[in-house]
């Protein structure tokens, strides 16, 4: 394949873009790695479907309970559920990720993928 690294495009070269590194993704507008811990026991599934209708539920904080705006969460993705902490989740939305969205569990923040702006 030929190299076009040279080639001219507008006032800049291929390049001049070539290999470069953004903070940005390709997966949404806004995409967090979250982990789901449960205080203590092991989480069952029953458990974990509801830490995530909480997390996508609309209303600000993640519960349902005020007016600020919908702070709904889609989860687009699970890995490591097998009963034991923690579990990890893809989920993207706009709004505040809340820490304790059901009582017993702890959700953080690991990573956030966003667009740069």
């Amino acid at each position: 394949m030929a190299d076009i690294r040279s080639l001219a495009v507008g006032s800049t070269t291929v390049g001049a873009n070539f290999e470069q590194i953004v903070n940005t993704q390709g997966i949404g507008g806004r995409t967090i790695i979250a982990t789901i811990v449960k205080d203590s026991g092991d989480m069952t599934e029953a458990e974990l479907v509801a830490v995530l209708k909480a997390l996508e539920l609309p209303g600000g904080s993640g519960n349902g309970s005020d007016t600020n705006g919908p702070d709904a969460f889609v989860t687009v993705g699970i890995a490591d559920f097998d009963g034991t902490d923690p579990v990890y989740v893809a989920l993207q939305g706009t709004g505040t990720l809340p820490s304790a969205p059901v009582a017993g569990f702890t959700v953080a923040a690991v990573a956030t993928f966003a667009l740069a702006v």
